[in-house]
């Protein structure tokens, strides 16, 4: 049986493309992020937000060169939901 389910969290645009980018990756620089989509701190910050509250995604701050630095995660939920959600996204659209 699949877990396919479409997932109205992780749905929305900005956030689709965050658990995207971070899906191949162990973690990935708040910066990189942002830069890649094209949006402010703030922008980002809320979407990450989003993602924390559900449990899919999470940070880690440390120093390096003496400024704080963030990375982001999924978490082994959030990398289940993507996945379950790109499924879904698939199966829609292979009608």
């Amino acid at each position: 049986m699949s877990e396919s389910q479409f997932d109205s969290i992780i749905h929305a645009p900005n956030r689709l493309q965050i658990c995207s980018l971070l899906s191949p990756l162990d973690d990935a620089e708040f910066q990189l992020i942002r830069d890649q989509l094209g949006v402010s701190d703030s922008v980002l910050s809320k979407h990450v937000k989003q993602l924390e509250d559900a449990g899919y995604v999470k940070q880690r701050k440390e120093k390096v060169n003496g400024r704080q630095r963030t990375w982001l995660y999924l978490t082994k939920a959030g990398r289940k939901a993507f996945k379950g959600h790109v499924e879904e996204l698939m199966r829609i659209v292979d009608v």
